[in-house]
Formats: C-alpha cells, structure tokens, sequence
C-alpha cells in the first residue's frame, strides 16, 4: 500500500501498472484535473482507464492525453467526449522544472493513478525514465525469488507450529 493510499479521504480510481512496469519513476507530482461534470461523475462510478495515456507540457501548460473515461449514462446530449485531451493544474515553477527534466534525454511524464481526495480528482504523474527489456526480466526474476522465499519462510513457520 503507498503512502497516500493509506490517508483518509483519498479513493483511488484508476492505476497505470504498465507505466509502472514499463518505466523508472524517479519523482511524483500530483495534479489536479479540469473536469466537466459528466466526466467527474464517471470517474465518481470508477470508470476511468489510464491505459496508454501519457501527459505533456505544451505552451507552458501541463496536458495528460489518450486518458479514456466513458460517457456518464444519465448526462445524456450533456455528456463529454472520453478521449479528449485534459488539462492538468500545476504550479508554473513545477511546469518549469519538469520541462528542464524533460528536455534530457529518457525522461517523459507518465500518469500512475487517478483518485479521489477530499472529493476533488486528482492525477498523480510520475517523471520516468525508459526500462529495457533486461531490466524488466531481472525485475520479474527478483519477484519470483523473494516470492519463493516467503514461501519457504511459510513452510518453516508451519512446520515450527505444528511440533
């Protein structure tokens, strides 16, 4: 459980696990959304997706692109379209300090989560760096051993409580 998923008033909604797979995140932000109310009420219902979306700093303004939340059913004509382009809020001297980070070589913003906090949504992005395919299987091979090793740990323990 992170950090700020164990605060009161804080629903999570939506998690990129690719994104977390498929890059280093070195530094979080968290931002807020400009949201019509069709859009705030799917999301309400837990209807976001946060697959294949990326952010972007543009003009001197943070957006977060290819985000997918679903048309609210009762909005009817008021609804929304799910696949526009959203902005996010964000300090200016953030935006500044992201825009230095990204114009390095390997970094992009990438969207991890999307929640709820005091009733107002919220993105948090990570500032990340690319993972090679080795990296992923090295990752993947550490899991599976400390996994099998709480697994032996558990069999210790059992075998101790039955004597």
């Amino acid at each position: 459980m992170s950090r700020s998923e164990d605060r009161p008033g804080i629903q999570v909604k939506a998690t990129n696990r690719k994104g977390l797979r498929d890059y280093f995140v070195e530094e979080r932000l968290e931002a807020g959304l400009v949201l019509t109310g069709s859009e705030i009420k799917s999301i309400r219902e837990g209807r976001a997706s946060l697959v294949d979306s990326y952010a972007t700093i543009e003009g001197g303004e943070a957006f977060v692109h290819g985000m997918n939340i679903p048309p609210y059913a009762q909005a009817g004509h008021f609804g929304h379209e799910p696949d526009r382009v959203r902005k996010l809020l964000l300090h200016k001297d953030q935006i500044k300090r992201l825009v230095g980070k990204i114009a390095e070589r390997g970094y992009t913003l990438v969207p991890l989560r999307l929640y709820l906090k005091d009733g107002k949504a919220k993105l948090e992005i990570g500032l990340a760096r690319g993972r090679r395919k080795y990296d992923k299987r090295r990752e993947m091979a550490d899991r599976d051993a400390e996994r099998e090793m709480a697994k032996v740990e558990r069999r210790k323990l059992r075998k101790a409580a039955e004597r």
